[in-house]
């Protein structure tokens, strides 16, 4: 499971996005109904924090629990890494062992404990690779999607949970096509569909929905993240607790394995 990119966590003690600021954002500029995509998702960059603040952020770790159907127990506890350009390292910690996705921004590996207790470590598929490098990073699809080489189009406006929400369409220098929905009155980010990928080609649709924003120093970040596909039943639900901003990050921790089943370079401890 990898999260726009990239990727979305509350810190202990961080207070409420003010309703006053998105109020303040919301009556500069021109009115809602005349704004172009990029005036669109400008304004949303600047309610997230504004495009220099995020530019200085270079590694991010959230940590949390996550909540599955799927899951033999209601709550694991994750803990995942990213660092620019494209790196990721995410961690479930369930009963009896430990599960590993690392991707270093070309390519990755994914590890699981077997019956024996000894790791299993196999490297990401080709399409598993595709899907991880069309990943938004850190800071999402939409903040510097310019120099990014991404362009986007407003496809049009529609509600979500009740409240009116403008959907753009991110074309990425790739090819790949992803949608973002964006909610008119707040401007911040709510929903994010991206492709996955098969042996044979596009297998699906995988929908992110952002939840409860939090801000982090200055940044508003979700604190709820639910994340579907294709498959019936609920989405899981990453619940963030605690995020680092700027933390430092070894690159050995997006490397290879260990005989033992770690990295060359041990996680860094989940932020307080």
């Amino acid at each position: 499971m990898k999260i726009c990119r990239a990727a979305a966590l509350a810190a202990a003690g961080c207070v409420a996005l003010s309703a006053a600021r998105a109020a303040q954002h919301d009556a500069a500029g021109p009115s809602p109904a005349a704004l172009t995509a990029e005036q669109i998702v400008d304004r949303s960059v600047k309610v997230r924090g504004g495009l220099q603040a995020w530019r200085k952020i270079g590694t991010i770790i959230w940590a949390g629990h996550l909540e599955s159907e799927r899951s033999p127990v209601p709550s694991l506890p994750f803990q995942l890494e990213e660092k620019r350009p494209g790196k990721s390292r995410f961690e479930i910690t369930e009963p009896s062992q430990r599960s590993l996705r690392v991707f270093n921004g070309v390519g990755g590996w994914k590890m699981k404990l077997g019956q024996d207790g000894r790791p299993e470590v196999k490297p990401l598929t080709v399409q598993e690779v595709k899907f991880a490098r069309a990943a938004p990073g850190l800071e999402g699809p939409l903040i510097d999607f310019r120099a990014k080489g991404s362009t986007v189009g407003l496809e049009g406006s529609e509600e979500l949970d009740g409240r009116k929400s403008y959907r753009i369409g991110v074309m990425l220098a790739t090819g790949d096509h992803q949608t973002v929905w964006i909610d008119a009155e707040s401007f911040l980010e709510s929903r994010f569909d991206r492709t996955t990928y098969g042996p044979t080609g596009p297998k699906g649709v995988v929908t992110v929905r952002y939840r409860d924003y939090k801000e982090i120093e200055g940044l508003a970040l979700p604190s709820v993240i639910e994340i579907s596909g294709a498959a019936a039943g609920k989405p899981d639900r990453m619940v963030i607790e605690r995020v680092a901003l700027n933390p430092p990050i070894d690159d050995r921790e997006f490397e290879g394995l260990d005989p033992r089943g770690r990295g060359r370079a041990e996680p860094k401890a989940a932020p307080r």
